[in-house]
């Protein structure tokens, strides 16, 4: 007996290149063979002239919605928190080219909820452990278990398809553990992208929401506190600290 198919609200894919040419296109495949049903899919990119813009796939497969990442996140996202507008079960696909947007949306949110506080993206105290570890200049820390390239849209699987045994590690356990030896961290807070069909990862709408309060909660009790925020895989991920400065401390980190 097939398994019945997966059931989304809204999919946002997003980039429009080469990756969220091809995650588009598996994700309609997918519906034509009835492994998933969605409400909208939707691919944001600010180029109209993007790969995914210039193909011949039928338009009403899909929506490109043509506007700066961040600015569309700003709106969908709030309509998902205060409007109840964004359909239950929606989910992002992430590209693995992408900047760290659902730490920046956090960060956004946390800026506007204490005005009269010092938030900020802070340095991480020390190295996370994973055999692969580079700091951006905007702080963001890039994190892989693999010292190896990848194959293209590997989806990680039990047994890794480079080292030819099981994968014995989980990015979420090192976070979790970077945070219980930390002296001031909070968190973490995880947006795990875990393969769904065809090749396909994604991570849910409602860990982002779930993520905005974990940072209000830990903003609340009016000390400084960084809250570790990963956008994550079981292989890879990108980590920041979102610093949030103590209410007696105005003005200073």
């Amino acid at each position: 007996m097939p398994e019945p198919p997966l059931r989304f609200g809204d999919i946002v894919i997003v980039g429009g290149g080469c990756y969220g040419r091809f995650y588009t296109t598996q994700l309609i495949e997918a519906r034509e063979n009835g492994k998933l049903t969605y409400r909208h899919l939707l691919v944001v990119d600010r180029d109209p002239d993007c790969q995914l813009g210039q193909s011949t796939s039928d338009p009403g497969d899909y929506e490109l919605v043509v506007q700066d990442w961040d600015v569309f996140f700003d709106g969908y996202l709030i309509q998902a928190a205060e409007e109840n507008s964004v359909p239950p079960n929606s989910v992002i696909v992430p590209s693995p080219l992408m900047p760290h947007l659902m730490y920046r949306w956090l960060l956004r949110r946390a800026q506007a909820r204490w005005p009269d506080r010092t938030v900020e993206t802070g340095s991480l105290e020390k190295r996370i452990g994973t055999p692969y570890e580079t700091t951006a200049p905007d702080l963001t820390r890039y994190v892989s278990y693999a010292d190896w390239i990848c194959p293209t849209h590997c989806i990680e699987p039990a047994v890794c398809p480079v080292i030819k045994a099981p994968r014995t590690w989980e990015m979420s356990e090192a976070l979790e553990k970077y945070v219980g030896c930390s002296r001031r961290a909070d968190g973490p807070v995880l947006f795990v992208c875990r393969h769904q069909v065809h090749g396909v990862g994604a991570f849910t709408v409602a860990e982002v929401l779930a993520g905005d309060q974990r940072v209000q909660q830990a903003g609340a009790g009016g000390g400084a506190v960084d809250v570790i925020v990963g956008t994550i895989s079981a292989c890879h991920g990108a980590v920041n600290a979102l610093h949030i400065g103590a209410l007696s401390a105005l003005g200073n980190p």
